[in-house]
């Protein structure tokens, strides 16, 4: 058994925020994870309104834009840092 890939499994999106044209995902091991919001397309067209108008879904495993078509996982986060 991968004891690590199950603690990240285990790790969930707590709170997003955006500041200028970043991304920053606080995640519930206390881990903020900050990224450009120019590395995904569909947020990057978005308008301030729009972006701002997520939900995080599945327990914390995902946030959803629903006008931008957009997903991002928390593992993906993860995989970034």
């Amino acid at each position: 058994m991968n004891t690590l890939k199950n603690d990240i499994a285990m790790v969930t999106i707590k709170s997003v925020r955006f500041n200028n044209d970043k991304i920053s995902v606080e995640m519930s091991d206390g881990r903020i994870i900050e990224t450009p919001i120019s590395l995904y397309p569909n947020l990057s067209k978005g308008t301030k309104k729009q972006i701002n108008n997520y939900q995080i879904k599945g327990n914390g495993r995902w946030i959803h834009w629903e006008e931008l078509d957009e997903d991002l996982s928390a593992e993906g986060f993860l995989s970034i840092q």
